[in-house]
C-alpha cells in the first residue's frame, strides 16, 4: 500500500471519527480504509487507534503519530503545489553555455528579449568555445557548433555558422584583393588560435571545381573574433569571421566580404537539451532560439 496514501487515510479517520466518514472522503469500502491504518500500525508495531463498539480515538502513540502525519502530508501538497505553478508558467534559473561569439553577437540579445517577456526567469550564460558536458556540469541548454556525435541529447537544428573571408577597403587598396583562395597565401591573414591548440591556419572554401584548402600565414593570432575582426577594421589583414559578427559591419563598409565565387566554410550549429518534458522555462527559450536561428 502507498504510505502516504494509508496515512492520509489514518488522519482523515482521526478526525473524522470512524473509518466509515474516511473511506467516503476516499472513495473506498470501510474495510479498505481500515486495512490501511492497519497496515500502519504493523509498520510502527504499535497500535494508533483505541476501537470499541461505540467509538474510536488516538492512543497516545497515536497522537504523535498523527500530527507528524500532518505536518508530513501539509509538506507534500505544499511541494506538489510548488512543482505544478513551475510546470504552468516559465520561472526559476535557466543556465546556458554557448560559444563565445555567437553568444556575444546574437545570443545575448535574444536572451534580454525573454527575459522580459518571462520576468520570473532568471539566466546564467556562459560563454566557452570548449567542450561543455551539460549533465556533469549542470546546464540546461547549449549552443554547439559542430557535428554532433552523442545521441542522448536532444538536437534542434539551427542556421548553419558561416564563415567570411572579409578585409578592410584600406587593405585591399594597399595589397589588392584575391581572386581565389590560393591567393591568400601571399595575404596577411589573421589567425584564430585555441587556448590548447595551435592556430586555425587552414582555410577551406569550396566550388563546382571541388575543395580549396590553403594554408595562410600571418603575424597577429588571437582567441577571441573580436579582437580579429577589429584588426581586420583596422587595416592590419585578412579575416576569417563568422557572417553574424561582421554582417553590419559589411553593410557600412568597415569590411568587404572577399571571395563571393566560393562557398563559404560553414558549421552545423544546434541547441542541445537532455530533458525529454522540457520545463515551462526551458521550452519557452528553445522555441525563441529557433524561431530565431532556426534553418
Amino acid at each position: 500500500m502507498d504510505r502516504l496514501t494509508s496515512m492520509a487515510i489514518f488522519v482523515k479517520a482521526a478526525e473524522s471519527g470512524s473509518f466509515a466518514a474516511a473511506a467516503l472522503a476516499f472513495g473506498i469500502s470501510s474495510q479498505m480504509a481500515g486495512r490501511h491504518v492497519i497496515a500502519l500500525e504493523e509498520r510502527v508495531g504499535a497500535p494508533l487507534l483505541a476501537r470499541t463498539t461505540r467509538r474510536q480515538s488516538l492512543t497516545e502513540i497515536g497522537q504523535i503519530f498523527y500530527e507528524r502525519c500532518k505536518a508530513l502530508l501539509a509538506d507534500a501538497e505544499a511541494a506538489e503545489s510548488v512543482a505544478m505553478d513551475f510546470s504552468a508558467s516559465p520561472r526559476g534559473r535557466l543556465r546556458v553555455t554557448a560559444p563565445v561569439t555567437f553568444g556575444s553577437c546574437c545570443l545575448a540579445p535574444l536572451i534580454t528579449r525573454y527575459l522580459r517577456a518571462n520576468p520570473e526567469v532568471q539566466v546564467d550564460l556562459t560563454l566557452t568555445d570548449r567542450f561543455v558536458d551539460l549533465v556533469d556540469e549542470g546546464y540546461e541548454v547549449a549552443i554547439r557548433l559542430g557535428p554532433l556525435s552523442d545521441s542522448s541529447m536532444i538536437a534542434k537544428p539551427l542556421m548553419p555558422y558561416r564563415l567570411l573571408a572579409c578585409a578592410s577597403p584600406a587593405y585591399l587598396k594597399e595589397h589588392g584583393e584575391p581572386r581565389t583562395p590560393e591567393a591568400l597565401a601571399r595575404h596577411e591573414c589573421l589567425g584564430f588560435s585555441f587556448t590548447s591548440l595551435p592556430p586555425y591556419n587552414e582555410w577551406v572554401f569550396g566550388s563546382a571545381r571541388g575543395k580549396h584548402a590553403v594554408t595562410v600565414t600571418g603575424r597577429f593570432q588571437a582567441n577571441d573574433t573580436k579582437a580579429l575582426i577589429a584588426a581586420a577594421i583596422d587595416g592590419f589583414g585578412i579575416a576569417l569571421a563568422p557572417e553574424i559578427a561582421i554582417k553590419d559591419d559589411i553593410a557600412a563598409g568597415r569590411l568587404v566580404r572577399l571571395l563571393r565565387k566560393y562557398e563559404a566554410p560553414e558549421r552545423p550549429m544546434h541547441a542541445l537539451f537532455t530533458a525529454r518534458r522540457p520545463t515551462p522555462k526551458l521550452r519557452a527559450f528553445i522555441d525563441l532560439v529557433v524561431a530565431e536561428f532556426g534553418p
